[in-house]
C-alpha cells in the first residue's frame, strides 16, 4: 500500500517535468547544440557548456547569460499547479490507505478471537493424592455450562512446556537473594529436557534476562545475574510474561512466579480504598481485591492462551507476620494474597505459600513435578459461540471414578 501511494505521488510530481522538457525543446533559445545539459537539475536539450538549470528561467552558454522569459513563464504556472495538486492528493491517499489497513487489522483480530480453542492443563491424582500419568484422550470428558464438548486436541503428560520463570528483584527480596537463586536452579534441574524456559526479573522495571531456550547453562546464568531493588511491579511483569508466551504458538504454557504479591501500584490504590477503615474486617471489606482491573487483565490473557500460573508466595507478604499491623496494612496484605490465590485458582495452578526460606527449593521442585503430571485438553465451544463476556463453567471428568481431575473452573469469554 505504501509503495503504491509513493509511486502515485512520484507520477504526479514528475509529469510536469516531462511536459516542460518537450516545451523547452520547442523553444529556439533552448535548443543550443542539442546536447543534454550536465547540470543535475537541468532536463532540457541545451549546450554542453550550460552551467545552471533552466528551471529558474536562465542558463549560461559560453560565459554569456541568456534569459529565457518565455520558457520560464510557460513552466511556472502549470508546474506550481501540479505540485500543489500532488501535495494535496498525497495526504488524502495516505489517510485512505491507513483506514484500509486498520480496517483489515480489525477484521483479522475479530476472526482470530472468535475461533480460538479453550485449552486446559489438567492434573489427575488417585485417592492418595498420587499423580496419574498414563491416561489417554478417551479417558477424559469435558463439559462447558453442563454441555459435553468434543475434545479436539490432547497432549499427554510428557509433552514439553514453554515456561516463564518470574523473579521478584524488588527491595523485599534483597536479604535472601542467594537462597532464591539456588532454589530457582533446582527448579531447572527438575524440568524435562525439552521444556523451553525464559527468565524475567521485575522490580520498578521489568527486564527479560533470557528468551525461551532448552540450554540450561544459559538459563542458569540468567538467574545468576538477576539483581536490583526498589518497587514491585508484579502485574506488569505478568503481562510481559504472557506477551512472550504468546509468541510460543500452541505449546503448553506456564508461569512460575516467586513474589510476596505486594504490587506497588495496587498497594497504593488499596491504601486509598481502606483509608477510613477502623478494624481489620472493615479494611478487608473495603478493598475489592478480585475486582482489580490489573488482575482481571492478566486472567483474561491467561484464559485465551491456556496459561497455568504457579505463584510461590514469600513469607514477607503474609499479613499474619506483620510486627505492627494496623487495619489498612492488614487489608493491603490480605488483598495481595487473595490476588495470588486467584491467579492460581483461575488458571488451574497452585499457590505455594513459603513459610520458611529453606522451603523454597523443595516447593520449586514440587511445582516442576506438578507440571510433569499435567495433561492438556483443548476444545472449541459448541455452536462456534463468539466471546460474549460471560462466565462459562468448566467441568472435567475421568473415566475411572476413583480418580480426581483438577483444572481451572471456567473462564470469562472476553
Amino acid at each position: 500500500m505504501s509503495l503504491l501511494l509513493f509511486l502515485a505521488f512520484l507520477k504526479a510530481t514528475q509529469t510536469p517535468l516531462r511536459a516542460s522538457e518537450n516545451d523547452a525543446r520547442r523553444l529556439p533559445d533552448c535548443r543550443g547544440s542539442g546536447q543534454v545539459c550536465r547540470s543535475d537539475r537541468c532536463k532540457y536539450a541545451l549546450s554542453r557548456n550550460c552551467k545552471k538549470s533552466c528551471l529558474p528561467g536562465y542558463s549560461e552558454h559560453k560565459g554569456q547569460s541568456q534569459l529565457f522569459m518565455k520558457h520560464s513563464d510557460s513552466l511556472k504556472t502549470p508546474l506550481r499547479c501540479r505540485f500543489l495538486f500532488a501535495a494535496f492528493l498525497f495526504p488524502l491517499l495516505l489517510i485512505a490507505g491507513s483506514a484500509l489497513v486498520v480496517q483489515a487489522q480489525d477484521a483479522d483480530e475479530v476472526v482470530r478471537t472468535d475461533v480460538s480453542l479453550v485449552q486446559l492443563n489438567v492434573g489427575v491424582v488417585d485417592q492418595r493424592g498420587r499423580a496419574v500419568t498414563s491416561l489417554s484422550r478417551n479417558d477424559f470428558t469435558v463439559y462447558e455450562d453442563g454441555v459435553k464438548q468434543p475434545i479436539l486436541h490432547f497432549e499427554p503428560t510428557d509433552a514439553p512446556f514453554s515456561l516463564v520463570l518470574l523473579l521478584d528483584m524488588s527491595g523485599s527480596t534483597v536479604t535472601f537473594r542467594q537462597q532464591l537463586k539456588q532454589a530457582a536452579w533446582r527448579f531447572l534441574d527438575a524440568l524435562a529436557p525439552e521444556d523451553r524456559v525464559a527468565v524475567i526479573q521485575f522490580n520498578a522495571k521489568v527486564k527479560n534476562l533470557t528468551g525461551f531456550s532448552t540450554d540450561r547453562k544459559k538459563t542458569a546464568y540468567a538467574i545468576q545475574i538477576a539483581d536490583g531493588a526498589g518497587e514491585t511491579h508484579l502485574y506488569d511483569a505478568l503481562k510481559q510474561a504472557l506477551g512472550e508466551l504468546d509468541k510460543e504458538g500452541k505449546r503448553r504454557k506456564a508461569i512460575v512466579v516467586l513474589t510476596d504479591g505486594l504490587d506497588t501500584q495496587l498497594r497504593n490504590s488499596d491504601r486509598a480504598s481502606g483509608a477510613k477503615a477502623q478494624t481489620n474486617e472493615e479494611a478487608i471489606a473495603a478493598i475489592d481485591a478480585k475486582g482489580s482491573s490489573a488482575l482481571n487483565t492478566i486472567l483474561s490473557a491467561a484464559d485465551r492462551q491456556g496459561v497455568t500460573i504457579y505463584p510461590l508466595a514469600l513469607p514477607s507478604g503474609d499479613a499474619t507476620r506483620l510486627p505492627l499491623p494496623d487495619p489498612v496494612i492488614t487489608g493491603i496484605y490480605t488483598a495481595a494474597r487473595v490476588r495470588l490465590q486467584a491467579l492460581a485458582d483461575r488458571t488451574g495452578g497452585r499457590l505455594n505459600e513459603i513459610q520458611r526460606l529453606d522451603q523454597m527449593a523443595r516447593l520449586y521442585a514440587e511445582v516442576a513435578a506438578d507440571l510433569r503430571s499435567l495433561y492438556t485438553v483443548a476444545y472449541q465451544p459448541s455452536g462456534g459461540r463468539a466471546r460474549d463476556g460471560k462466565w462459562h463453567e468448566i467441568q472435567i471428568e475421568v473415566a475411572q471414578p476413583q480418580l480426581i481431575a483438577r483444572t481451572r473452573p471456567g473462564y470469562f469469554a472476553r
